[in-house]
């Protein structure tokens, strides 16, 4: 049981892993330059009011404050309500690590923000970007912690499908504004779903090994 959770959760996590490094490689070599000039032109020239304030929010709601109170609401409940702390420690060590592989990534890379079309202003690196990282880490995970406990297959497709919308918006909002490109949206989430498919593996696994222990 708990060999098959590792094994099944580390051939996702190379298998994204393997997508990141190709937008990496990708990205060192600028040839991802035609690619991301095209896209943000494609986005940035609906440029409207209505739009510019709808991705400021959803840029908002991907920023680390909102994502860190967000994240300590759900452990409360997890912890106080729920009484899964096993579940607790997944969703903390997702976030917490999520956030520190961005940062050595984008010092690991050095790229620079794109200076096309800026609607708002950013300071650091640029890729992968940390807010694709943050949403695709929390909301992902929060996902998961909810489908396994839902039992209804159409809850289930809603959830799956808030999350995608959401962690989409959010990635699109960066672009739209500005301050990252597509690739750096992609790669952040190639590398958050990698991190997050390995750190579900593990969760499992550990989580099989206690109720092994109980018996």
């Amino acid at each position: 049981m708990i060999s098959r959770h590792w094994s099944r959760g580390f051939k996702l996590f190379l298998l994204f892993a393997g997508i990141f490094g190709l937008i990496a490689v990708l990205v060192s070599y600028n040839y991802t330059a035609a690619f991301d000039e095209r896209i943000i032109h494609l986005i940035q020239s609906g440029e409207t009011p209505a739009l510019t304030s709808a991705a400021k929010t959803l840029s908002l709601v991907g920023s680390s404050r909102i994502v860190i109170g967000l994240s300590l609401v759900i452990m409360a409940a997890l912890f106080l309500f729920l009484k899964h702390r096993l579940e607790l420690l997944l969703f903390l060590w997702v976030g917490v690590t999520s956030n520190h592989l961005n940062t050595l990534l984008k010092d690991w890379f050095h790229r620079e923000r794109p200076d096309i079309h800026r609607i708002i202003e950013e300071t650091g690196f640029s890729f992968p970007s940390g807010h694709s990282m943050a949403a695709f880490s929390v909301y992902g995970a929060l996902t998961f912690l909810l489908w396994r406990h839902m039992r209804s297959t159409a809850g289930r497709v809603l959830l799956v499908a808030a999350c995608f919308l959401m962690t989409a918006a959010i990635g699109w909002s960066r672009i739209y504004l500005g301050v990252h490109y597509p690739s750096d949206v992609i790669g952040g989430y190639a590398i958050s779903c990698a991190w997050l498919m390995l750190s579900i593996a593990g969760f499992e696994s550990c989580r099989a090994y206690l109720k092994k222990r109980k018996k």
